[in-house]
């Protein structure tokens, strides 16, 4: 399956801003979109990496630095009819191919993994007429827009894939739930799990 993988190359990750520098936010985000193509790889796709500006990574690279709605539907309209395209977030880091898999195999004109708060993770489209719209609440968006095209929709239900990494308490998740480089980029800057108050939080 072809697989696009949205990837913001220029402000990443802004809202680490309280924890991360700049070059650091850059370096996590890299390490997580480097987790995600090895996830996307594993459960039975075909990435390819589209990227507000040209970066070096070991996939394809469309490079288009429009909004995320426009850049995704360029891509839908792009493909051929008979042809699912699925578009996986580039900050899952917790995903995995069996996870990825599930959503792949999923049945239903168009699949989707909601976020928390209301967003969108990732999704397979095998509608033809079916668009992205990535404003506000998108998942209800996305039900409302198959709904309106007469395609059928799946939820997947996944922990994995229903995480993306934003803030503070997403590093939580990313050290407790994953083992691959962004993780390990976490704890080589010097961030571990600490226990206050019976919660969970990151500390350097």
């Amino acid at each position: 399956m072809r697989v696009i993988v949205p990837f913001d190359a220029e402000r990443p990750k802004t809202r680490l801003a309280d924890l991360l520098d700049e070059r650091e936010r850059s370096a996590l985000a890299r390490a997580m979109l480097d987790d995600v193509l090895a996830a996307v790889r594993a459960g039975g796709g075909e990435p390819t990496v589209l990227s507000t500006a040209p970066i070096d990574v070991d996939a394809p690279v469309r490079v288009d630095n429009r909004a995320l709605t426009t850049a995704v539907n360029d891509v839908l309209a792009d493909a051929p009819p008979e042809s699912p395209v699925a578009v996986v977030m580039a900050d899952l880091a917790l995903a995995t191919g069996d996870a990825l898999a599930d959503l792949f195999e999923a049945e239903g004109d168009v699949a989707i993994v909601p976020g928390r708060g209301g967003g969108t993770n990732a999704l397979v489209a095998r509608h033809p007429e079916f668009r992205v719209d990535y404003h506000g609440l998108s998942y209800r968006d996305h039900r409302h827009i198959a709904e309106g095209i007469d395609a059928d929709v799946a939820v997947v239900d996944s922990h994995r894939l229903s995480t993306d990494v934003d803030e503070r308490a997403d590093l939580v998740e990313l050290l407790l739930h994953a083992d691959g480089r962004a993780t390990a980029w976490l704890r080589d800057a010097g961030f571990e799990l600490v226990v206050e108050g019976g919660r969970a939080d990151v500390t350097r």
